[in-house]
């Protein structure tokens, strides 16, 4: 995993500041390309704006009315490719967009739902279509004035998860994943880059050399441009927090509701957990990446805006759950935080020698086609073996026939019938066909080791451990899962003892 002294021996082709979505995403298409790659994050994996969406692929209906259709296309291709690449984290979801008189026009509605249904060649998912709402399944929870809307289909999906699984997938092509440690500052020497890094929890530090840098560092990107030497100006990113709620279940069914509000925005209202409702996400302006707390106005606007269209209200005192996340947009001009264009755009050092591609902006259904098009940047600089190769080759363990996530459950009940019903679930949406990984041999429970708490056994703690970058309870908690949720304090508490005894005997 990527432990030990780095080699001064041979320069890696590029080093990658930053472990979110977009940086484990370029760091596996380059190194499926026999690339040399290393990947340094200064927290955990995925530990700051990736695991802070809406948990959605989608294209981005809301973002039709500011005229993105090159985004929205390309977000709702990229929707199909990645529902068939890792069919266990990411399921459709259908959504529900009720209607009253001071919504926008339905004609609007409608037009925009249509342009949603034919840009980007949809093969998956169901079409759009208007529904009744009052008095039907579809309309439940939602105020009885409120007779009619309309449906369309998207993805969800556990983010986090998906960071960690291109992390593995980069690994296991001979990346080398470096989590806790944190870039410093780089300058040239001669044909390459040489790095200063820093262990962030020792402060310990170690060189690295690369013939390229990709700084895709959200919003700390332009703190990294700022330690690279002779690195040219570009204009600070636009900052735009995001905050989410979550609630006890608002209303029956798994379906989603999409908002919309008399500021023209809009809010989700997802099934969440089982036992959830998760509601966001706000659009504030901040100044800095380190703003990522959600505020009491932002509690309040979440909770008017739910409350505007369902029966039984919500308030603050509901909330079991918040998080907030800074998306590193880049600046268009736009007037407000909503308008800001969540495409992203790239910056490449000018002339010969190592080169700094800096990423602004991005968002996670696109990630995928991100990686791409910043290797086509990179391409004249670098050799690589094979050519754009991620679009069909399955995350680890969505090699399931057919993407046929029931099939594959009832494959896992029949071997492992042990295993509680919602724990296989659970385990089979987390792992998909790597489970088997996992599991093992097992024939019971106790052969998983001691229940922490939730049904997280022991043999689950070090598989995370081992495999997918784990070391604190935040990390299994909060990220590799969200059994936070529903574990108590003192659950979390054994958690950590656990994790700390293990790594005394190591």
């Amino acid at each position: 995993m990527g432990a030990g002294a780095l080699s001064m021996d041979q320069p890696f082709d590029l080093l990658i500041v930053g472990g979110g979505i977009n940086g484990v995403g370029i760091a596996r298409d380059a190194a499926g390309r026999g690339l040399k790659v290393l990947l340094v994050e200064q927290d955990d994996l995925a530990s700051h704006t990736s695991s802070a969406s809406t948990k959605l692929i989608h294209g981005g209906l809301r973002y039709l009315e500011h005229y993105e259709f090159r985004l929205v296309r390309e977000s709702l291709i990229e929707r199909e490719r990645l529902m068939r690449i890792a069919p266990h984290i990411i399921r459709p979801l259908e959504f529900v967009l009720p209607h009253h008189r001071g919504s926008r026009p339905a004609w609007m509605v409608r037009l925009g739902l249509f342009l949603y249904d034919h840009l980007g060649g949809r093969d998956a998912l169901p079409g759009s279509a208007s529904v009744a709402l009052r008095g039907t399944a579809r309309g439940a929870g939602l105020k009885p004035e409120i007779a009619k809307g309309f449906t369309y289909s998207d993805c969800r999906v556990d983010d986090a998860r998906l960071v960690v699984l291109n992390a593995i997938d980069a690994r296991e092509r001979g990346a080398d994943i470096r989590t806790r440690t944190r870039f410093v500052e780089a300058a040239r020497d001669g044909d390459v880059w040489i790095a200063t890094l820093a262990d962030s929890e020792t402060g310990a530090r170690s060189v690295a050399r690369a013939q390229h840098i990709v700084n895709v560092a959200g919003p700390w990107v332009d703190k990294v441009l700022g330690s690279v030497a002779g690195a040219a100006a570009e204009r600070a990113p636009r900052l735009v927090k995001g905050s989410h709620i979550v609630v006890p279940r608002m209303f029956p069914g798994e379906h989603a509701f999409i908002l919309q509000n008399a500021d023209k925005r809009i809010v989700f209202a997802i099934p969440y957990e089982g036992d959830f409702t998760l509601v966001g996400t706000t659009d504030i302006a901040v100044g800095s990446a380190d703003a990522a707390r959600i505020d009491d106005d932002e509690i309040a606007y979440l909770c008017t805006s739910v409350n505007d269209w369902f029966a039984t209200p919500i308030t603050p005192a509901d909330i079991v759950w918040s998080y907030a996340g800074v998306r590193p947009l880049y600046d268009d001009g736009s007037d407000s935080a909503s308008a800001v264009t969540r495409d992203y755009v790239m910056k490449l050092g000018t002339g010969e020698g190592p080169q700094l591609l800096s990423i602004f902006g991005g968002k996670l259904t696109t990630y995928r086609k991100l990686a791409e098009h910043a290797l086509e940047k990179l391409e004249p600089f670098v050799t690589m073996t094979r050519g754009p190769w991620t679009d069909c080759e399955p995350l680890p363990g969505g090699d399931m026939a057919d993407g046929d996530f029931a099939a594959f459950m009832r494959a896992v009940r029949a071997r492992w019938p042990f295993l509680p019903a919602a724990l296989a679930e659970r385990m089979g949406r987390a792992y998909g066909t790597r489970i088997a990984d996992l599991l093992g041999e097992a024939r019971s429970l106790a052969d998983l080791g001691a229940d922490l708490g939730g049904g997280l056994h022991e043999r689950e703690v070090s598989y995370l451990v081992e495999q997918e970058y784990a070391r604190t309870a935040d990390d299994i908690l909060w990220r590799r899962s969200k059994l936070g949720l529903n574990l108590s304090a003192d659950a979390a508490r054994r958690l950590t003892e656990y994790l700390a005894r293990e790594k005394a005997h190591v």
